[in-house]
């Protein structure tokens, strides 16, 4: 009887096993709903940090000279000692992830004119990356391109996508070892007179910088110094054999604008770089860029193809246009004053906005905030603006004198569209530099003593992470819907939605520290429990209201999950 009954106790347990897998299979099921519903790296809402290569962080403790770069420059006119190394030893440390960034952008990498020149503000070498002597190598003062792979692994390791700055319009300026391109690729007169579209187009950007032919369908033949350069190098049979594929892949011309879209795009294909910032856009035909953004495509696709196991997500490669002035007023439209053009018609998903600083400082928060919501969601719906304060080029910064840095933050961080963070931006890096002349000023070494020692730079940056961690958990800050709840106190919200996922926040602004009452709108629910991400403490949602005691001057609400 004992007997029967252990067999029949077994025998349940043997039927009883598909009832009890199924119970685990289903509960599994919420495991992967919530998976399916993880906030995606929305490229409208980016958190992305603008460095100079040259002048944020020196990973080679050796300092080394290269390519016989030994003349006396300006002031911070030469090269400083940053590089690739750097940029990898801070993703090492965690600095972009504790600032909440997702994408960095530097500038170009590629090899520079070996010589310096003088353009007025005194002898410069290229350390800012924009005069191209070879597209195809990088320059020894910045790394190699083991460096740059290494760069690209760690940073997609941690979900930052890293992008690069891309020159098609200019080669760099001529000197006594850098020899002028030969004239059926470039033009060296006549210089730009900006007031209209062709001599905005057909010349060159200053004195003394050739002007790659762009508009030319002419075929043409590689510069006798180039060849030379990759004989001696050892990689002239590679080389030609790689552009033979290019050139009958595409059917394209052997004209100039191709061998740089070439060059440019196997940086994608080898590295699987995830953007690109395209300079000196509006002085090149719009129709190059549409042919650049094809190339960027098909290269990203083959990167994703070849490194399956590599690839972060679905996003299609992103590029951004630097079209000097274009502001978000103009929606989609740049105005040439006798054309206009419409760069996100041609390869762009985003454009640079040089008018958010003027908006920063003229317009209060409401203002600014619903501006931007009306046009990113209007005329610009489906594309997206890089908003900034201070830049490497840009000589009326927001805040010159760091004296607004907390505000900056607010300004920055919390608008809609892209942020981007220049370098130091966050740390009150100076730029007023005595001593230096023109743009040199905006491009001192970051200053890493100061976040090592100074308490009020840990102060300010302590701010920037806060808002920045809680912009990059919330593509609905960037990418979504603003709407204000209340004029005083000052609240608004921001709601994203894509497919499943929905994402929205309550952000308060100018409170005073302390206990503090605020209204949450339809965005919780009463009962809810939310969070306060700038404080960490959390209170529960009673009567469409919500308080809260911190020693803080604004509130970042989120639900507490």
């Amino acid at each position: 009887m004992i007997i029967k009954k252990i067999t029949l106790f077994f025998i349940g347990l043997i039927l009883l096993q598909p009832a009890m897998n199924s119970a685990q299979t289903q509960k599994k099921k919420p495991t992967k709903k919530i998976a399916q519903t993880k906030m995606p790296f929305v490229w409208e809402g980016a958190n992305l940090y603008f460095l100079m290569t040259d002048r944020f962080c020196n990973g080679n403790p050796k300092k080394e000279i290269y390519l016989n770069r030994t003349k006396s420059t300006a002031k911070l006119r030469g090269f400083e000692g940053g590089n690739l190394r750097g940029i990898i030893q801070k993703l090492d440390e965690g600095y972009f992830e504790k600032l909440g960034i997702n994408a960095i952008w530097f500038t170009p990498i590629v090899e520079q004119i070996h010589d310096g020149v003088d353009e007025g503000t005194g002898l410069t070498y290229g350390f800012h990356g924009y005069w191209t002597r070879d597209w195809t190598a990088l320059d020894p003062n910045f790394g190699t391109k083991k460096d740059l792979a290494e760069l690209v692994k760690k940073a997609h390791a941690k979900g930052i996508r890293i992008m690069l700055d891309g020159v098609i319009n200019h080669t760099g300026p001529v000197t006594e070892v850098d020899t002028v391109w030969p004239s059926d690729w470039v033009r060296t007169g006549p210089q730009c007179k900006y007031d209209n579209y062709e001599n905005t187009t057909a010349c060159t950007l200053v004195k003394n910088l050739p002007d790659v032919l762009t508009e030319s369908n002419q075929p043409v033949e590689l510069p006798a110094f180039l060849v030379e350069k990759w004989k001696n190098e050892g990689r002239y049979n590679q080389e030609m054999a790689s552009l033979d594929a290019f050139f009958k892949r595409t059917g394209y011309p052997r004209a100039p604008r191709y061998y740089i879209i070439k060059w440019l795009t196997d940086y994608i294909a080898e590295f699987g770089i995830d953007g690109y910032r395209a300079d000196t856009v509006k002085h090149v035909g719009e129709a190059v860029w549409s042919d650049f953004k094809t190339q960027c495509d098909y290269a990203f696709a083959l990167w994703k193809k070849n490194n399956p196991t590599k690839v972060l997500d679905n996003n299609s490669f992103y590029t951004i246009a630097e079209v000097y002035n274009y502001g978000i007023s103009g929606g989609q439209d740049f105005d040439f004053g006798d054309q206009k053009v419409n760069y996100f018609k041609h390869g762009f998903n985003s454009l640079i906005n040089f008018e958010f600083k003027w908006n920063a400082a003229q317009l209060g928060y409401e203002a600014m905030f619903s501006k931007y919501n009306q046009q990113l969601q209007g005329p610009l719906k489906g594309y997206s603006v890089l908003n900034y304060l201070s830049s490497h080029d840009d000589g009326k910064p927001f805040d010159a004198d760091r004296k607004k840095t907390y505000e900056s933050a607010n300004r920055l961080l919390l608008s809609p569209g892209i942020a981007q963070i220049y370098y130091g931006d966050e740390t009150a890096r100076s730029l007023v530099v005595p001593g230096t002349e023109g743009d040199a000023t905006l491009r001192s070494f970051m200053n890493w003593d100061d976040v090592a020692s100074n308490p009020d730079t840990k102060k300010i940056l302590n701010h920037w992470q806060k808002l920045g961690q809680f912009r990059k958990k919330h593509a609905s800050v960037g990418a979504g819907v603003h709407e204000q709840i209340s004029e005083k106190p000052y609240v608004f919200s921001r709601t994203y939605s894509l497919g499943k996922i929905q994402d929205k926040v309550v952000i308060a602004l100018e409170l005073k520290p302390g206990e503090k009452e605020i209204p949450t709108g339809k965005i919780f629910k009463n009962g809810t429990l939310v969070k306060d991400a700038y404080s960490g403490k959390t209170a529960m949602v009673k009567n469409g209201k919500i308080k809260f005691n911190t020693e803080f001057d604004l509130l970042l609400l989120e639900a507490q999950k």
